[in-house]
């Protein structure tokens, strides 16, 4: 048995193998689809179930590509100034304020858009648990209505997290694909995985034999790769030690006692809140002008003074608890990788609103940081 963590879009073809699949989050969600249209048969072993919303990708025609450019500018400044770092319209209207059938509308018209439309529209989504179960319930009925065997569909249904919560995933296909013959979803909650075999694995109630197996099992979200580095400050601190409670870093960018070191949309940052590549931007430019900030003055030492990074943190959590982010067991909490501190890490409050937090610290002449020369460090 091959175990597999690449995926059919980087060259492996399951071509008439007998394939399982662990996990249903968006890495897993991406992949089978396409799995499932080259395999003999494809397994998914699902522990819970998430919500996944289109992406209706597909060719661009001519015309979509010169409006795009046409407006390019102006999308751009678009979403250096929203929530969520994009450019499709947000925080549109509350939709407990509609009437049933203006929400069903508005609903709708998010869905055809796709994305992650049905999260930002509406101003009430992710702060009232009761218009987010309102959205929750409307892509259950998608669900419902894609799927074909209604058992089938009621396993794939989130139930007791709120949409968004963890982080929603977008597909192409990916309900359709349960209407194929050759695909079977297993319950492992109620049919636990107990071991691996030399076919295939064990769980409580079966065998299950496969030609390949694909871990989509997750990772030590936005500290993980840092903590892997080994990385030292003064007096040879360990990050990993400076963070055994959880991660704190002063705008989610600098580390009390960690000179030099610059945390791109790591934990304390809107990061995977937001439109990612645009927050790897604005870190960028921003650590840039920093850099240029202190080489003017002939430093060469920079570090969040201490208590800057602690202090973030807290406004962090505040951000976090006027949401429904925390509610949910999500990689956003680390609640994926055991024995890690339940520490929502993401910056909740927008990436409008961390920009401005930035600009001023900036104007105030970078405040929180302390700026030295290496030979008075």
């Amino acid at each position: 048995m091959h175990h597999s963590a690449r995926w059919p879009q980087a060259g492996v073809d399951f071509t008439g193998r007998r394939v399982g699949i662990i996990g249903t989050g968006s890495s897993a969600i991406q992949a089978i689809p396409i799995i499932a249209r080259q395999a003999r048969h494809l397994t998914v072993f699902q522990r819970t179930p998430n919500f996944s919303v289109p992406a209706w990708n597909g060719p661009l025609s001519d015309e979509a590509r010169q409006e795009t450019k046409r407006y390019y500018g102006e999308l751009r400044r678009k979403a250096r100034t929203s929530y969520s770092g994009d450019f499709p319209d947000e925080m549109q209207c509350a939709l407990l304020k509609l009437t049933p059938e203006e929400r069903e509308r508005e609903l709708e018209r998010c869905w055809q858009l796709g994305g992650f439309n049905i999260q930002y529209v509406f101003s009430d989504v992710m702060e009232s648990m009761e218009a987010n179960e309102l959205a929750c319930e409307f892509v259950r009925r998608k669900i419902r209505a894609t799927v074909k065997d209604p058992l089938v569909a009621e396993r794939l249904c989130p139930k007791g997290h709120a949409l968004g919560a963890k982080r929603l995933c977008v597909d192409t296909g990916y309900y359709e694909t349960y209407n194929r013959a050759n695909v079977r979803l297993v319950d492992i909650k109620s049919d636990p995985i107990e071991s691996f075999t030399a076919r295939g694995l064990k769980s409580h109630g079966a065998e299950h034999e496969f030609d390949d197996l694909v871990l989509a099992t997750g990772f030590d979200a936005m500290t993980g790769a840092l903590a892997g580095i080994d990385i030292r400050g003064r007096g040879g601190l360990k990050l990993t030690d400076y963070w055994r409670d959880g991660p704190v870093a002063y705008l989610g960018l600098s580390v009390a006692g960690f000179p030099n070191l610059f945390t791109i949309t790591g934990p304390g940052s809107p990061s995977v809140l937001t439109n990612v590549l645009l927050a790897c931007e604005q870190h960028v430019e921003w650590v840039g002008d920093l850099l240029g900030h202190a080489r003017k003055q002939g430093l060469d030492l920079i570090e969040a003074k201490p208590g800057t990074d602690s202090d973030w943190a807290h406004k962090v959590s505040e951000a976090a608890n006027r949401t429904v982010y925390p509610i949910a067991e999500s990689w956003y909490l680390g609640a994926n990788v055991p024995g890690k501190p339940r520490v929502f890490m993401p910056y909740a409050e927008g990436f409008c609103v961390y920009t401005a937090a930035c600009d001023r610290v900036a104007a105030d002449g970078y405040e929180g940081f302390e700026l030295t020369a290496a030979q008075a460090g």
